[in-house]
């Protein structure tokens, strides 16, 4: 009697990117150069990054199933911030926390992903994801990452999750979505005609009532040789630093040496604007950029006074405030829409409509 084997899962091929690198400026000041907002537990017991490493590989504490194991998942940080990215993950395999020797932008970081990728299988699946997304339906994401898996394993497409947007916003950039693409999952997968940058009011308002665009949250899969292929038509010192990274052995060498000669680009600009076919996956899960304090209330919940509080605080006649505290009693009394953030060696004191501008602030460089 002959024996079958059972056919290989597409998931089985895929390697997770989570690119955990940014500065998380606008989250000063908690958010610090070598302990960024994805190091920080902003929205739970749980940092950012560990949150977003679970919804790949489980969490028994959630009793979150997992989709891969913690081997297919990889880290892309930078050279500041990796030690406190070891300390913050004793869970996690620290050979697969890699730090960037320079920063180059997310095109040479999704080079990297592709490369490291392809040096445990040739025929990998690569999915580039940011660390510090909130994402609360854990169960759909999952099924969506699946059926976006199967699809890219048949296609050799980029995928890229558009979120529809829930109000007129300026800041995200924007994917013009158009044919829908038929398919055996209940995801919708559409071709994306285009990537469109920031757009001004008006235009927001357009694309929020057209229903034609979706935001790019920055969540791509691709093929390792559909990656390689766009790099060869658009960016080939790219697809040179890809095919020439080394399959067996430490890597480290060679990265230290090319990694920071390659171009400083964003994956947008570089391939995705260009490439020959990019599809959208429209995301049926939630989905928030956590991109500033005021962020803080539509996950932490707000007091009968709109407040939203962290900490040790108290408020008489204050209202709409969103106040985070560490150590000290944060008293506030007869204030409206503030941000205040106490530290150990700093407090920032913030209206809620400036929040954008803490990142200009003049830090001194011992404090940043």
């Amino acid at each position: 009697m002959s024996m079958t084997s059972t056919p290989a899962s597409p998931l089985d091929r895929l390697h997770v990117f989570i690119m955990a690198g940014g500065s998380g400026e606008r989250f000063w000041p908690a958010s610090r150069t070598a302990t960024p907002k994805h190091l920080l537990r902003l929205l739970g017991e749980q940092t950012l990054l560990e949150q977003t490493i679970r919804r790949f590989t489980g969490s028994m504490i959630e009793k979150i199933g997992g989709m891969i194991p913690p081997e297919q998942v990889f880290i892309l940080t930078n050279r500041a911030q990796l030690e406190s990215t070891r300390a913050a993950l004793p869970f996690f395999p620290h050979s697969n926390i890699i730090a960037e020797p320079a920063k180059r932008d997310t095109a040479p970081a999704a080079a990297l992903a592709t490369a490291i990728a392809r040096s445990k299988n040739r025929n990998a699946i690569v999915a580039l994801f940011p660390a510090d997304a909130m994402i609360h339906d854990v169960a759909t994401f999952q099924r969506q990452l699946r059926e976006a898996t199967e699809f890219v394993a048949e296609h050799p497409s980029i995928l890229t999750f558009s979120i529809t947007p829930t109000h007129p916003s300026t800041g995200f950039g924007y994917l013009q979505l158009g044919s829908p693409i038929p398919n055996l999952g209940s995801t919708r997968f559409v071709t994306v005609e285009r990537f469109v940058e920031k757009p001004d009011a008006q235009r927001a308002e357009e694309f929020f009532k057209g229903k034609k665009h979706g935001w790019n949250a920055g969540m791509f899969l691709w093929q390792v040789g559909t990656f390689i292929e766009e790099c060869r038509k658009h960016q080939p010192e790219l697809e040179r630093f890809i095919l020439e990274f080394p399959l067996i052995g430490s890597a480290e060498d060679y990265l230290g040496e090319i990694f920071p000669k390659l171009p400083k680009i964003s994956v947008d600009f570089a391939i995705m604007e260009k490439a020959a076919s990019v599809v959208a996956a429209v995301a049926e899960y939630d989905w928030d950029d956590v991109g500033s304090w005021s962020a803080l209330p539509a996950h932490l919940g707000k007091d009968s006074l709109e407040n939203t509080l962290s900490g040790r605080v108290i408020t008489l006649d204050a209202h709409h405030n969103i106040v985070v505290g560490e150590k000290r009693l944060v008293a506030l009394c007869g204030v409206s829409n503030l941000v205040v953030v106490e530290t150990e060696d700093a407090i920032l004191v913030c209206h809620r409509d400036a929040v954008q501008q803490i990142k200009n602030l003049p830090v001194p460089d011992d404090l940043k």
